[in-house]
């Protein structure tokens, strides 16, 4: 049955799916003979109502709640695409799914470790790590990872992973210091058999430690720092209840789910009385990893980590260390196993707030007078594991009206035996180690609704205006302003050079001075992707090739590399959107943006790599009168205002702190143990 233990009709529309809801999923599978033991379910997520009715919507009015989900039957391979409506507890949609043509489900658990026994039982396999000195199998982990599409012909049609192995000298050491390389094997999990074993010239196997956590590798622990307390004496300044969060003049959903993990559903700043909207739904939609060494053991490494591997299902339970300090409210998050059964991942999703240094400030001369403000912004965030890297996500809302997303790259490099010392596509990290180099590029998809649903998209570049009779002394510069009219004109890429920025305006409202209200998008100019025009990844991966996709609004277009992606031969996603060249003035906008990191690795990220970031900003331009923190009072010390005679006082009424209207629940420190 579907939940009843909450008001059905004062239960949001884009509430995240509970565990009674999936159990009821679950039960509606099950009763129409869709689960067997060869049944394996994936993609589970909301089907989130049409986005007008979500926004007409208030307590009272029931909006269909429904589920999508995608299943797989191993014994037959066969994909289908369901959507179940919980109210009625009826499969509502049914479709079957090519494989061939658009690709497989995404990896389930049992892949990573499935391909063990399967390598571990082909002599040739045996054989090759025999010859680089490795023979008690006992010490060797064998990773199956996720293969992507390169041309044999005898893997159509089959799940497969290529298989890399690891040298383990003990329980708790780095399999990653010990990569047995120049052997890797294709193994297809349809059939369990190994299809080939390709190798190359790399007989080594790296033997020195990479246990970050052994004396004998990190030394002594350091004495010399000092502890840092953050403390909110009075509470936290937001509040969490039924799923909206709000702070200050923000408030915007939190939602989660499997595929995604964190999402930010109708974020909004109040202003003047009103909520007035900005952005409908952001998440990370996708990922790609690329790996840029061309030798048969590598070549093929391109993972998915959204799509092929679900982000959302991998989040960290953040109490198990101190990923966050101060004042933390902590959120729970319900995803779908591979067998259709809820998961409940403890503290998935980390809110606090944080210092963020001098909002504003100025020293006056002329009227005597001395006043700073404070900045401070709230943190959403969630991380997540997948495979040897960690990834950090923050959302940051600013009192300004700022936007940032913030992703925070850690973990353990990939590594392989360096073929030499000199190889260009690897750096040497420890004797006989490498670490190929690679990319780390994300999609954010940004449903915009800046003053609401419709609205247009400029870019602005700065542009030198040369010496003439308009420009004498020849010290003017000014903007260009281009429109982006249709889909296939917006496929950008950001350019430093010209300080390049998009500008999402409204095209029904107007602030005091006529122009339209807007938001601009500030891009970190950075290394699209970098392979080859016509190699199998830009295939898959084309939404990576450039910095900037705008498309218009449709439900089913969710994902920048197509619904499936496991095993997709390519051209899904966004070039198939854009193939319909819709129009994108006074429309309702999704844009999509790529971020990321290009990572030659350096021996300073050895054993265990110190956090790198990439991000964007997204900024209010004309979208408030003037300065919206006019009204942000001094620090309560005293010390952050002059008060020179004859001048109004500095002391602001209400300067004595935030008022504490944080849930109380799940606050209360870092959470971890720690002092």
């Amino acid at each position: 049955m579907a939940d009843k233990t909450s008001d059905p009709q004062s239960r949001h529309p884009l509430t995240p799916l509970s565990v009674p809801e999936i159990e009821a999923m679950r039960g509606v599978l099950e009763r129409e003979s869709l689960l067997t033991d060869a049944t394996r379910v994936s993609y589970v997520t909301l089907r989130e109502p049409s986005k007008q009715d979500v926004i007409a919507w208030s307590p009272g009015v029931r909006l269909p709640r429904q589920v999508a989900l995608l299943l797989t039957d191993l014994s037959t391979l066969t994909l289908t695409e369901l959507v179940l409506d919980l109210d009625r507890e009826a499969i509502v949609e049914r479709r079957e799914v090519d494989a061939v043509e658009k690709g497989s489900a995404p990896s389930f658990d049992e892949d990573l470790a499935g391909a063990d026994p399967i390598v571990k039982a082909d002599p040739r396999w045996v054989e090759a790590v025999a010859k680089r000195g490795v023979t008690d199998l006992d010490q060797v982990v064998v990773v199956g990872l996720s293969a992507g599409i390169f041309g044999y012909s005898d893997e159509v049609g089959v799940r497969m992973v290529r298989a890399l192995a690891f040298r383990q000298d003990y329980p708790s050491d780095s399999v990653w210091a010990h990569p047995i390389d120049g052997v890797v094997a294709h193994v297809d999990l349809t059939h369990k058999k190994v299809l080939r074993v390709v190798e190359t010239e790399v007989m080594h196997v790296p033997e020195e430690s990479g246990d970050y956590l052994d004396p004998a590798v990190r030394g002594e622990y350091r004495t010399s720092l000092k502890p840092i307390s953050i403390t909110q004496p009075e509470g936290v300044s937001f509040s969490l209840q039924d799923g909206v969060l709000a702070w200050e003049n923000w408030k915007v959903r939190v939602g989660f789910n499997g595929r995604e993990g964190l999402t930010l559903h109708q974020l909004s700043f109040h202003d003047r009385g009103v909520d007035r909207p900005i952005l409908y739904r952001g998440s990370v939609a996708e990922m790609v990893v690329n790996y840029g060494d061309p030798t048969p053991t590598h070549a093929w490494q391109n993972y998915f980590d959204v799509g092929e591997y679900q982000f959302g299902r991998l989040a960290n339970a953040l109490e198990l260390g101190c990923d966050c300090k101060g004042e933390i409210t902590y959120v729970d998050a319900v995803v779908v196993d591979d067998h259709g059964r809820p998961k409940t991942l403890p503290n998935a999703i980390c809110i606090h707030e944080e210092d963020y240094g001098i909002l504003w400030k100025h020293t006056d001369d002329f009227s005597g007078t001395s006043e700073v403000r404070r900045q401070r912004r709230l943190v959403i965030s969630f991380f997540v594991t997948v495979g040897n890297y960690d990834y950090g996500f923050y959302w940051y809302l600013y009192l300004d009206g700022k936007i940032e997303l913030e992703s925070k790259a850690t973990g353990i490099v990939f590594t392989s035996g360096m073929p030499s010392p000199d190889y260009p596509y690897a750096t040497e990290l420890a004797p006989g180690l490498g670490a190929p180099v690679h990319q780390h590029l994300f999609s954010a998809r940004l449903d915009m609704t800046v003053d609401g649903i419709r609205n247009s998209i400029d870019e602005i570049d700065a542009v030198q205006v040369p010496t003439s009779e308009e420009n004498p002394w020849g010290n003017a510069f000014t903007r260009s302003v281009t429109r982006l009219r249709s889909e296939k004109q917006a496929v950008r890429d950001a350019k430093g050079s010209v300080g390049r920025v998009w500008q999402i305006s409204s095209a029904e409202q107007t602030n005091r001075l006529g122009a339209p209200t807007a938001y601009l998008l500030h891009p970190e100019e950075s290394p699209t992707l970098l392979a080859a025009e016509d190699s199998s990844i830009r295939r898959r991966a084309a939404f990576a090739g450039h910095h900037l996709w705008v498309t218009q609004h449709h439900p089913d277009e969710q994902f920048p590399a197509g619904d499936q992606v496991n095993l997709n031969p390519g051209f899904g996603g966004l070039p198939s959107y854009i193939e319909q060249d819709r129009s994108l003035e006074g429309e309702d906008l999704v844009l999509w943006h790529t971020f990321g990191l290009t990572h030659f690795p350096r021996t300073e990220d050895w054993p265990i790599m110190p956090v790198d970031y990439a991000g964007f900003t997204l900024t209010p331009n004309g979208f408030f009168d003037r300065n919206p923190t006019l009204d942000v009072p001094p620090e309560p010390s005293g010390h952050c205002a002059a008060t020179p005679e004859g001048s109004r006082t500095g002391d602001a009424e209400g300067s004595g702190g935030a008022e504490a209207s944080g849930d109380a629940e799940g606050s209360g420190g870092c959470g971890c143990g720690c002092s």
